[in-house]
């Protein structure tokens, strides 16, 4: 059996500044902050519909939206004002580093198909870290919390909920991968991030009798 460890992305692996985010898409389309929300991030059929695989590809993603603001704005500069709005966790980093040592890890952030295409490019300091395991919530066709993004993980993963370690910063998201069996981590600093994947580790290994890798392994005593 080989455990599965799932992260989100923003206010977990990296600090998000939405506000700094929003900031530069303003001056790339002037359209002031308000506007650009109603037009697409509160809108019904804007960034939640995508987010929950509304549109299956980038492309699709890209013509959405601009047609929705009304303005051209091509995918180069809307991955750097995504870009520029993030700042990595080097200790959440670290500890994903360990996860990784006891199983397998992937990525769950809620975006759309835009930003799944092209999470290795805004994530360079975890992508080879992740593999192929970058992936937004589009991919699976739901978003967090609905339980359903959650089932979808599992399937495509083939493992059972007990097999599986989700960590997000947000009570409901938790809440939706608990629903389904998931062991879920409400993320609060990396420390408790750490502790809870060596916890979550040590019980499998528990199960099964054998080591999972603790405070006398070199590589989780360096850290």
């Amino acid at each position: 059996m080989t455990l599965l460890f799932a992260f989100d992305m923003d206010e977990v692996i990296y600090d998000y500044d939405w506000r700094r985010r929003m900031a530069g898409l303003s001056e790339l389309t002037g359209l002031p902050f308000q506007e650009l929300r109603e037009r697409w991030w509160i809108h019904p059929d804007g960034e939640m519909k995508a987010e929950a695989g509304g549109w299956r590809t980038g492309a699709e993603y890209l013509e959405a939206v601009n047609t929705a603001l009304g303005v051209d704005v091509p995918g180069d500069a809307w991955l750097a004002a995504r870009r520029d709005a993030m700042a990595p966790r080097p200790a959440v980093i670290a500890a994903i580093e360990r996860a990784k040592q006891l199983g397998e890890v992937t990525m769950l952030t809620n975006n759309g198909a835009f930003i799944g295409e092209n999470l290795h490019r805004l994530v360079p300091e975890v992508a080879e870290l992740f593999g192929d395991g970058l992936r937004s919530t589009s991919y699976y066709g739901a978003r967090k919390p609905d339980p359903a993004v959650f089932r979808s993980l599992l399937e495509a993963y083939d493992r059972d909920p007990g097999e599986v370690f989700f960590a997000d910063d947000l009570a409901e998201n938790v809440a939706g991968a608990a629903s389904v069996g998931i062991t879920a981590h409400q993320y609060r600093d990396a420390p408790g991030l750490r502790a809870a994947i060596e916890a979550f580790a040590a019980a499998h290994a528990d199960l099964e009798g054998g080591p999972a890798g603790g405070a006398d392994d070199p590589v989780n005593a360096e850290r």
